[in-house]
Parts: C-alpha cells; structure tokens; sequence
C-alpha cells in the first residue's frame, strides 16, 4: 500500500473515531466539567502513547521543541477549550457548520506557511459540495439556525487553531522522529497548558465519578482511542498526504455522528439528513482527488 492510499484511509478512520466523541463527550457532560473530560482525556492518552513507545525522546535541535510546544498549545490546550467552551453559548448545529470551514483556513495557511500546498479549482469545488452538505445533515429537517456572535467567534478562533495545528504538524513530520514520539510529546505539552485552566476553574479530583464503569470506559475511550489512536494516525496522514487533504476528512464528521446518533441515540434521521450525507461525500471525493495544479489562484485542471 502506498503512502498516498495509507494517509486517506488513516484520515477517514480517524474521523470516523472522532465522529463518535460528541455523543459520549454528550453524555459524560452531565457528570464532568468539559476541563475535567479534557485534562483526563489526554492524561491517558499521554500514558498509553509512553507506554506503546517507552523509547527517551532526544531532541535534535531547541527549535524542534518550540514547534511541538506549539502544536500541544493549538491543537489540544486551546482548540479543545475553545471547542467545550463555545457550546455553552452557541447550538451544536453552528458547531458543525463553523468546523466544517476548517480545510478552507487549512488550506490557505499552508499556502503561505509551507509554500506547497494551495487552493485549486477541484478543492473549491468540492469545498462548496461539501459544506452544503454538511448544513443538510446538520439541520436534518429542522430549519433551525440561531447566531451568537460570541459563541461563533470562538468556534472560528478554535478552527484557525486546528488549522495552525495540522500546519506545524505537517512542520514536526519532516524532522525525523518516529510520529507516534511526535504525539507524544505535542500531548504532553497539551496537558502541560490544560492544567493552569485546571486548577484555575477550582475544579476537584473526584475518583468516584470515574470508577462509574459507564463513565471510566467513556473517558477511556477518550483518552485511549480517540486521543493516543487517532491523534497518532492523523498526524501519521499529515506526513502522508499533507495538511490540506487530510483537513478536508473533517467533512465527514457530522455524516459519522448523524449515523451512530441514530444508531445508538435512536434520534430520527429525514431525508435531508440523506441527502446532506450523499453531497458531503461526494464533496470529499472531489476535494481528495489529485490535482495537476497546486496553487492558490483558481486554474483549470
């Protein structure tokens, strides 16, 4: 198997993993405090990723730290809190909507950053594709849209930061390190900035809500698959094929979550909620499909 076809498949398994996340993050809401779920999230993961890869991390140059640092700080500490945040002012449905305009800020920072990757004609295509289908599965037949300019500020400011994530990622994959060690690292500087909003939100360690076997499998799911797993094979696909094509997987993340909904929720899915999954596919076919042309003015192919 190429690396072409490995870094696809390992994008749409990852988002086939974090699909799922918003309905047990859902349930777990009602007993932990969205910092509670994050920093024990990723504390696992951190554990599970040292002990997959118990190998010491020597660093080549002081600069290489500096870009991990960063990564923990967009991608974990900042989009997560953000992310948790943002739902308390605004629906999940303007979640979904403002997410899904990620390969678009993606896709022009790496323009600029890493000077290979762009916009073409094809990725607009489908970007339109897709995030008409992606309101079609969002609504899922109820028209509904309430705007709250705060709460949607910060889900923008929280997608510029997984944008700048998956970038300086893209960055860390050309040094050399194993990625599963390159996880790692990023993970713990996550939980590094994760615990000042800790301690600063008074919040106490309460080992009984854990032991609740319903609530320790969910944040162990979290924290063992959904973080060290996919965390690892969507950076591993960044490597791969790049920031911008493995961003564009996002797509199908409210198709993931409208199914299992539906599946585990019993929450009814309308045809709308069919037809938005069918467009939002093939929106992510068209972005994925190689180009000839990489460049930010929109050419014919």
């Amino acid at each position: 198997m190429n690396k072409n076809t490995l870094g696809n498949l390992l994008a749409l398994f990852t988002v086939v993993i974090w699909g799922t996340t918003y309905i047990v993050t859902k349930n777990l809401l009602n007993n932990f405090h969205p910092i509670e779920i994050l920093l024990y999230r990723f504390v696992i993961a951190f554990l599970a990723l040292l002990i997959a890869y118990p190998k010491i991390f020597t660093i080549k140059n002081w600069k290489h730290e500096i870009v991990f640092a960063l990564a923990g700080l967009s991608g974990i500490a900042v989009y997560q809190f953000l992310e948790n945040t943002a739902l308390t002012y605004t629906s999940a449905t303007n979640a979904s909507i403002i997410t899904s305009i990620s390969p678009f800020f993606t896709a022009i920072l790496s323009f600029f950053v890493l000077k290979d990757e762009g916009i073409t004609k094809r990725f607009i295509i489908g970007f339109i594709i897709s995030i008409l289908g992606v309101i079609l599965v969002t609504f899922n037949g109820m028209f509904i849209l309430e705007l709250n300019p705060f709460g949607d500020l910060l889900l923008l400011f929280a997608v510029f930061m997984w944008a700048t994530y998956s970038v300086i990622t893209k960055i860390a994959s050309k040094y050399g390190y194993p990625m599963v060690q390159v996880t790692r690292r990023i993970t713990l500087y996550g939980i590094i900035f994760i615990i000042p909003l800790y301690l600063f939100s008074n919040l106490k360690f309460d080992i009984g809500k854990i032991l609740v076997w319903e609530n320790g499998l969910s944040i162990a799911f979290l924290g063992l698959i959904a973080s060290a797993l996919c965390f690892s094979t969507w950076n591993i696909a960044v490597k791969y094929i790049g920031p911008v094509k493995t961003t564009i997987y996002i797509y199908a993340i409210p198709v993931v979550t409208i199914i299992f909904s539906a599946i585990f929720l019993h929450e009814k899915l309308t045809w709308m909620g069919i037809l938005g999954t069918v467009l939002t596919i093939i929106g992510l076919i068209v972005s994925t499909k190689r180009n000839r042309h990489r460049c930010i003015v929109i050419e014919d192919e």
